[in-house]
């Protein structure tokens, strides 16, 4: 805990409860809660249109970069299903989630974030990168998207 009382992921100690997750992780969680308990009971849905309202009630400059992402990753790697993911838009292979956006509103951070799970290969030695930082997609910044998405379903 730095001395200005924020932690490592930018929430004040207030911001934090007895169990020491923010309102926020705790409402994340009961979003994973509800998806699992959705897949246990085996319905195979597709979820493209709980992605999109995901992303329409995200603050504006979440909603574009969530947008832009979403038509960048199903193009690149339409063999990815969308789903949500701890309520986050996500796109898995077989059931298991490959790459996901996190945008900065949801847990109050400065930026937003595409992140990779273990079920992407982008495997590269004996250290890599997961996840990024996203402020802006320029055109060299989505090139690099593409790149990414592509190795991780390879």
């Amino acid at each position: 805990m730095a001395a200005t009382g924020k932690s490592a992921k930018g929430s004040t100690q207030s911001d934090t409860g007895v169990d020491g997750f923010t309102a926020e992780e705790r409402a994340a969680m009961k979003e994973r809660a509800k998806e699992t308990k959705t897949a246990k009971r085996g319905k195979k849905v597709d979820g493209t249109g709980e992605v999109l309202e995901k992303i329409a009630a995200m603050a504006d400059a979440d909603r574009a970069l969530a947008e832009r992402l979403h038509e960048i990753i199903t193009k690149a790697a339409p063999e990815l299903t969308p789903k949500t993911w701890y309520g986050m838009p996500a796109y898995a292979r077989d059931g298991k989630v490959v790459c996901f956006f996190q945008d900065a509103g949801k847990f109050k951070v400065r930026y937003a974030t595409l992140g990779f799970q273990d079920a992407a290969n982008l495997d590269d030695g004996a250290m890599w990168p997961t996840s990024f930082a996203l402020t802006k997609l320029t055109r060299a910044v989505e090139q690099q998207i593409v790149a990414l998405v592509k190795k991780a379903v390879g």
